[in-house]
């Protein structure tokens, strides 16, 4: 097994209210020449939890903290008119809670990130400013949510 030890958090980046399957997302996936699905858990729209890429295997879903992250994703991120919005259900946000507790206990987590997190620190001030993200993705705050 490999060593996990942080959470990647991400949006399907679509439309409020659009469902999209886990296999629409390992379609879109293939088509950018991955293996799998890049992430590990999505969650639906009720919240969900479905299985994605086989947890032992490496993800694909956030360059340079692939080998050691569980990625999670869940359905939306993207208002009607496809503006990044906190688009998430009560029910996902339930679900996320519940997940990321859930994988706390089985692996020695010592991060929990937004994708956008991992954006570089171009101004090396020692945090990721919103001018700095590569992404928008998850459209909330992560840290905030979870710390």
């Amino acid at each position: 097994m490999r060593k996990i030890n942080e959470i990647v958090i991400h949006c399907s980046a679509t439309r409020e209210g659009e469902e999209v399957s886990v296999d629409t997302i390992r379609k879109w996936h293939l088509k950018r020449h991955f293996k799998d699905i890049g992430y590990h858990y999505v969650i639906g729209l009720d919240g969900t939890l479905f299985d994605g890429r086989p947890i032992e295997k490496m993800g694909a879903h956030c360059t340079g903290h692939n080998y050691n992250s569980i990625g999670i994703c869940y359905i939306g991120g993207l208002d009607k008119h496809g503006n990044p919005k906190d688009t998430r259900t009560q029910e996902q946000k339930d679900t996320m809670i519940r997940l990321v507790n859930e994988l706390k206990e089985i692996f020695p987590i010592t991060s929990i990130l937004g994708h956008r997190d991992t954006s570089p620190d171009i101004n090396k001030d020692g945090k990721i400013d919103k001018w700095e993200w590569i992404k928008v993705c998850p459209c909330f705050d992560v840290k905030s949510e979870f710390y």
